[in-house]
């Protein structure tokens, strides 16, 4: 069941110790979104705790109290609310840190995935949403809360990341009217190019020599991918890293219509990101191997030797790109 924004907004303002959640792996849209909440709840005295497995790239650095989200679960408090913030699944937080959630907290699950499968006590989703930061900003407009130029940064930093500053034709005008109001409230323009556009350390440069190296092409010219191995990233210090950007590569070449990304975050451990340039349902594709996301980008995840997933993938994408 999906609640509407009544609902969720009375729900929220009324209870009081929260524990915000965003994926493994987070990007800018789970990061803004998560920091976003966080920043309005505080501002009206709710306890609130965030948490995200994975470490957050340094580009994020710039946002306020980002500092302040963990990879550990908080431990010895009584969590009464969990907070699901851009996650398709309850899994996506990271495998098997559901099962160590408080078992009797009420589950708030909000998202824009069309993927999502609802699994919260409190569901909002919207799919036609450019990201969850916009959903995040109608909701804190919808409790009254008064947004500040550091939510603004927040909120601004999600949409601007998961449009592709406002390339990607999730864009809408709403979206365009969300990031107006994030502006006037006093999200900070320059901030935003200089750090999530114009800032790299010199690992994820180099890591984009080495993935333009290891890019290929089908032989009708549709389907674009780059390999990285375990030894590649691990031979340029980059396992850190989650680089949003090194797919878009495989895109920009005339003709594809599918690109993709194959990286070995552990050893036969393969991490897929899909991208589409206009009409291929890159989502139904990632949900085949167990993933999930948009119709445009998606991801998922496969065990097994990389050249053997690559093998398995450029199958089904090639059926659907015939």
């Amino acid at each position: 069941m999906n609640n509407n924004i009544q609902e969720i907004a009375a729900e929220l303002k009324s209870r009081n110790h929260y524990l915000l959640l965003g994926h493994a792996i987070p990007d800018g849209d789970c990061i803004g979104s998560i920091l976003g909440l966080y920043q309005g709840l505080m501002a009206i005295n709710k306890k609130v705790t965030m948490f995200i497995y994975d470490d957050i790239p340094s580009i994020y650095s710039y946002l306020s109290d980002i500092e302040k989200v963990s990879n550990n679960l908080p431990s010895g408090e009584k969590v009464e609310n969990i907070v699901f913030l851009d996650c398709s699944d309850q899994n996506r937080i990271n495998e098997g840190i559901f099962d160590r959630l408080p078992k009797n907290a009420t589950i708030f699950n909000i998202d824009h995935h069309v993927s999502n499968n609802f699994f919260g006590d409190y569901n909002y989703v919207l799919p036609l949403a450019s990201a969850t930061a916009e959903i995040v900003y109608e909701l804190l407009v919808e409790m009254q809360i008064p947004i500040n130029n550091v939510m603004a940064n927040s909120l601004y930093a999600g949409i601007v990341m998961d449009t592709g500053n406002f390339k990607y034709n999730n864009t809408t005008a709403k979206t365009h009217h969300i990031a107006a109001e994030l502006i006037a409230k006093g999200a900070n323009l320059e901030e935003a190019r200089i750090n999530l556009f114009e800032s790299k350390p010199l690992t994820e440069v180099l890591l984009l020599g080495k993935a333009l190296q290891n890019l290929y092409l089908s032989e009708d010219g549709k389907i674009a991918w780059i390999l990285l191995s375990y030894n590649d990233i691990n031979e340029l210090g980059a396992k850190g890293l989650h680089p949003e950007g090194l797919i878009n590569y495989t895109r920009m070449i005339n003709g594809v219509e599918v690109g993709m990304i194959f990286r070995e975050i552990e050893p036969n451990l393969i991490k897929i990101g899909f991208r589409s340039k206009r009409k291929i349902d890159v989502e139904a594709i990632a949900a085949e191997l167990g993933g999930g996301g948009h119709k445009l980008s998606a991801g998922a995840k496969q065990e097994g030797n990389l050249n053997s997933v690559v093998e398995k993938v450029l199958q089904i994408v090639q059926k659907a790109v015939l």
